[in-house]
């Protein structure tokens, strides 16, 4: 720091950084942490302080761990009432499957949901569209979550899912449809600025691989990066063909293969778990994890909150999750909902507490990081920093 002022020091804090390499969690305790104009401008041992500093605002977080904000990679929060009809069946014998081809329906209804993920500390969220299947409904999903970037105090990025399911009126002419998703749908959305990314579902019950690559190279011939719901009932070579298209992201991969998984490694494609589908739908096939670590591919977890298999508002629980059902290690998980979660989305400037990434921050009452991943319930953030400004602190 040559310029000695900040606007923000925040002190008598413990800092799981998440920064790669050396300790776990990149743990400096006895930290200080120095924020000016919305960045990181000092992160490391109070006592490495510059002499002379000089802050607007001290807070002091009375021995709480600090760690990036918390980032919640793959969701479809944007809908209107609840799919419990299809929970009960489920219980009672029918098939995920059979419930998709008999279709369904949903808006958007969602700042509850938003402002329950908020106040765990999460400042970033990836909002789908999907549930629309029309050129004016899907743009009308992608408008309501960005409006909830501003009524709940969250940075959210939107994702045009279109290719999500086949509409009625399309039957038996997926073909005809996915011509509509390419030549009018992804235009409208870029021509009014709202889709920051694309996502396919390439399943059995969704569009075939050849589908989602047509979707691919329309959203790339308009700038857009992609991403793919890829592996999750059947092994459709979705890992693989999303690393060919250079995908930010593979999500779900409970079937994909080991050579998916090294394709993915070499593309530097993250995959995302989503641990509450696979609760939710009784799942049996764990995704390729020792692979995925033997490849060294970074793991993202979310919570993948939709009506149907995920209708889940806490990211903290999917950090459980992943260590219970996934067997991830309680520091992979959160690396998951920070800095891995951070590169599913392209999104470079966040996910760790260090020197020039943007100042979103959570607090927690905690008395080490893994706590965070051991809770069955309860929400120990005390404090929440976005953008370098103080959305709340612990008092």
């Amino acid at each position: 720091m040559t310029d000695l002022g900040c606007d923000l020091l925040l002190v008598d804090v413990h800092a799981a950084t998440m920064r790669p390499g050396g300790v776990p969690y990149g743990a400096v305790r006895d930290a200080a942490i120095a924020l000016r104009d919305g960045a990181i401008v000092y992160a490391g041992p109070r006592t490495g302080l510059p002499p002379g500093l000089t802050a607007a605002t001290v807070l002091e977080g009375r021995g709480a761990w600090v760690t990036p904000g918390l980032i919640d990679c793959h969701t479809h929060l944007v809908y209107a009432g609840n799919r419990v009809d299809e929970y009960e069946r489920r219980r009672l014998g029918v098939t995920y499957e059979q419930i998709a081809h008999e279709g369904g329906g949903i808006a958007a209804q969602s700042l509850p949901r938003m402002l329950s993920l908020a106040a765990e500390g999460v400042t970033t969220v990836e909002v789908k569209s999907g549930y629309g299947l029309d050129a004016v409904s899907e743009l009308k999903q992608l408008r309501v979550a960005r409006r909830l970037a501003r009524d709940a105090g969250v940075d959210v990025r939107t994702t045009l899912l279109a290719a999500h399911a086949l509409p009625p009126e399309f039957a038996g002419r997926a073909e005809d449809y996915i011509d509509l998703v390419c030549a009018q749908m992804i235009p409208a959305a870029v021509a009014a600025g709202l889709a920051d990314a694309v996502d396919a579902y390439c399943e059995t019950i969704g569009f075939t691989p050849a589908q989602a690559q047509r979707v691919f190279d329309a959203a790339r011939a308009h700038g857009l990066p992609v991403k793919l719901h890829a592996d999750q009932l059947s092994d459709m070579g979705g890992g693989a063909q999303a690393a060919a298209a250079g995908a930010l992201s593979a999500d779900h991969l409970e079937y994909t293969n080991e050579a998916g998984v090294a394709a993915m490694a070499a593309a530097g494609t993250v995959a995302v778990l989503l641990p509450g589908a696979f609760y939710t739908l009784r799942e049996t096939k764990v995704p390729p994890i020792a692979a995925l670590r033997a490849h060294c591919v970074p793991m993202a977890v979310s919570t993948d909150c939709n009506p149907g298999t995920s209708p889940a508002v806490s990211l903290l629980l999917m950090l459980n999750m992943a260590c219970t059902l996934f067997r991830l290690t309680p520091e992979e998980a959160l690396a998951g909902a920070t800095v891995h979660a951070a590169g599913a989305l392209g999104l470079g400037d966040r996910g760790t507490i260090t020197v020039g990434a943007k100042a979103d921050l959570a607090c927690w009452d905690i008395a080490a990081p893994a706590e965070l991943a051991y809770r069955l319930g309860g929400n120990p953030c005390v404090g929440v920093i976005r953008d370098g400004r103080v959305a709340r602190w612990r008092t």
